[in-house]
């Protein structure tokens, strides 16, 4: 059962009653904050044992200092983000108390309350980051062994576990290579899990997924006024990883002009947020992953070779589903278990039928496309039992050679087509049972590649 998410709480201290409701009023508007307000120092100091994720602090309370309530808050909770706020711009004062831990130091004016509502979402994304990494290692900690939530029992499998395992023995980079669908994220979380950065962040960033003008902010972050709309600094992924480990998602897809600026931060273990002149050292181990082939795009001139040795560490090739022989049954069965626990449904087996028409399709899209087949083939059983008609397979023929589906755009088009008839053109229930976005199947529509009857 999946761990409730608690509220985001966040401590308004302001003597000014007027301007203490403005900032909650415009905090308000996100549902998932929950917005306490304080007029005195001695009623936020009173309270911290509610554990706050953010605290706006006027610099100018009538009851105390403003530096000492800033290091009386840091006493009890050293890790609670305190965004100071100030009639005064006073650079001296900024500089000292953003030396002393401050995550942010604004002026009053108009748009203040706009800025702390940025701030309060970088924030909150931090806090989010850091809750669901504990719950992983949570999770970790009640498992024997973090390989096991890669299910099969083939011999290219059981390859793949050992050097899974060799990769959690040491720091090397690792460079992950396979099909769509084929899970290279869940081995990357599985090497984080055996190594020695376990109890460090996981961060995942799928490089083709951020816009090329957004990806070097993502990646290493940028100081307030940067460009337009840095109303805030925020954090790169970068500085998120370290002493953890950094998962690069289809890394074949990084902007040319992108690609020495990650190989000097690999080469030099540091990184410069955009508008910053500062270095900041990083230590976090990088692991990639790219469904092409990485080697012919140095070939072609679309990637750096310097920065493909770089990278290439330790390869690991995952293979594809077609290959993989009976796993493709044990697989359904997890998936089939795990959908019906969750959707309360009654369904829980295939039948002879249903497990030879598994076994005979090639599944173009690998253990992504058998999770959606499977997950849907358990909504449209009419019985206890799965049958070979429940199963929306492009092709029942066996389908051997790789070269003779249609390109997997189309198969994924045509999972995500069935799925949205099969709930009457419902978006969020169509996006709940294929596990992705809804703004991926908004995108699908808007291009046309399936529709809504």
């Amino acid at each position: 059962m999946p761990i409730a998410t608690p509220a985001f709480r966040i401590f308004i201290v302001e003597d000014n009653e007027w301007y203490g409701q403005l900032l909650a009023y415009r905090l308000n508007q996100n549902p998932d904050y929950t917005v306490t307000r304080f007029a005195s120092a001695q009623e936020c100091l009173s309270q911290l044992a509610q554990k706050p994720d953010l605290i706006s602090l006027d610099y100018g309370l009538p009851d105390m200092a403003g530096d000492e309530v800033f290091r009386r808050i840091k006493v009890q909770l050293p890790d609670v983000a305190v965004v100071v706020i100030s009639a005064q711009e006073d650079v001296r004062t900024a500089i000292s108390l953003l030396r002393q831990g401050a995550y942010d130091y604004l002026v009053k004016d108009e748009d203040t309350p706009d800025r702390l509502w940025h701030v309060a979402g970088n924030v909150q994304r931090q806090v989010t980051l850091r809750r669901e990494n504990e719950q992983l290692r949570q999770q970790l900690g009640q498992a024997t062994d973090p390989r096991r939530t890669l299910l099969g029992c083939s011999p290219q499998m059981q390859q793949l576990q050992g050097l899974i395992e060799k990769a959690g023995r040491t720091n090397i980079s690792v460079s992950l290579t396979g099909e769509t669908g084929t899970g290279k994220e869940l081995v990357a979380k599985a090497i984080h899990a055996l190594s020695e950065r376990r109890t460090g962040a996981f961060v995942a960033v799928n490089v083709a997924a951020i816009p090329r003008e957004l990806l070097e902010s993502e990646l290493f972050g940028h100081e307030k006024g940067a460009f337009t709309g840095a109303v805030s600094r925020r954090v790169g992924r970068f500085e998120e990883a370290h002493q953890g480990t950094l998962f690069l998602d289809e890394i074949a897809d990084l902007d040319f002009s992108l690609q020495s600026k990650l190989l000097r931060a690999l080469q030099e273990r540091e990184v410069y947020r955009v508008g910053g002149n500062s270095a900041i050292r990083f230590d976090a181990r990088l692991i990639v992953a790219t469904h092409h082939d990485l080697a012919e795009r140095v070939r072609q001139g679309a990637f750096r070779e310097d920065l493909f040795y770089r990278l290439l560490g330790l390869p690991i090739a995952l293979p594809p589903l077609r290959e993989r022989g009976d796993d493709v049954l044990l697989l359904a069965e997890a998936f089939l278990r795990d959908f019906a626990a969750r959707n309360n449904l009654a369904v829980h087996s295939f039948s002879p039928a249903a497990c030879l028409k598994l076994q005979q399709y090639a599944f173009p899209g690998n253990v992504r496309e058998l999770k959606a087949v499977v997950e849907l083939g358990a909504v449209l059983a009419e019985g206890d039992t799965i049958e070979p008609a429940d199963l929306q397979l492009r092709s029942t023929s066996p389908a051997a050679s790789p070269d003779t589906p249609a390109p997997l755009r189309a198969q994924v088009a045509s999972i995500v087509q069935r799925c949205l008839d099969a709930n009457q053109g419902n978006i969020l229930q169509a996006a709940a049972q294929l596990c992705i976005g809804k703004s991926t199947l908004y995108r699908m529509l808007q291009n046309k590649e399936v529709y809504i009857k």
